[in-house]
């Protein structure tokens, strides 16, 4: 005859390990916020390294992501400053990132809010309300640094690999005044 309190250890023993595996199961089902990009058709270089996490409601494509910074995530890339506030949120869905903030672009001397992007084959076109600009998709293949964008490692700057480095800001301008 076992007593109450054998039976008491077998159920925590179960219940230890019931909970360890669908931890584990959690663990690795889980996509970093790069992953969840690809997933809906987009190139990781949408975000800057140092995503520290992320929140996504699947059912409306309502997401977080957060940068592993305080404040905000600065970069230059072609003579254009990039900002990143430490919190970026916005909606997904297959080729489209809409109602965005926490993204922002310097053009001449104004800070513009990135506020929607959409995916089209090869091009990736950047709205900020009242107007937009388009960039190949493949520019974006890498993260960006905060602080450095693509030129951390070459002092020189001669490291390219931005589709930003594409930006026409006589385009952009034209369609400001249209």
């Amino acid at each position: 005859m076992s007593s109450p309190f054998s039976h008491c250890v077998y159920l925590l023993l179960i219940l230890l390990t019931l909970s360890t595996s669908s931890s584990a199961a959690a663990v690795n089902d889980t996509l970093t916020a790069y992953e969840v990009l690809e997933e809906y058709d987009f190139p990781i270089g949408l975000l800057p390294q140092g995503v520290t996490g992320y929140e996504l409601d699947t059912s409306t494509g309502k997401f977080k992501a957060y940068l592993n910074t305080s404040g905000t995530c600065t970069f230059t890339i072609s003579s254009y400053e990039v900002k990143y506030k430490s919190t970026i949120a916005g909606y997904i869905t297959t080729d489209k990132l809409y109602k965005l903030s926490g993204i922002s672009v310097k053009v001449l001397f104004l800070w513009l809010n990135i506020a929607e992007v959409i995916r089209d084959g090869d091009e990736l076109e950047f709205s900020v309300g009242i107007a937009s600009a388009d960039f190949a998709v493949d520019g974006f293949d890498e993260s960006p640094e905060c602080g450095c964008g693509f030129d951390c490692d070459d002092v020189s700057g001669g490291r390219m690999r931005s589709g930003w480095a594409n930006f026409n800001l006589f385009r952009f301008l034209s369609n400001l005044l249209d």
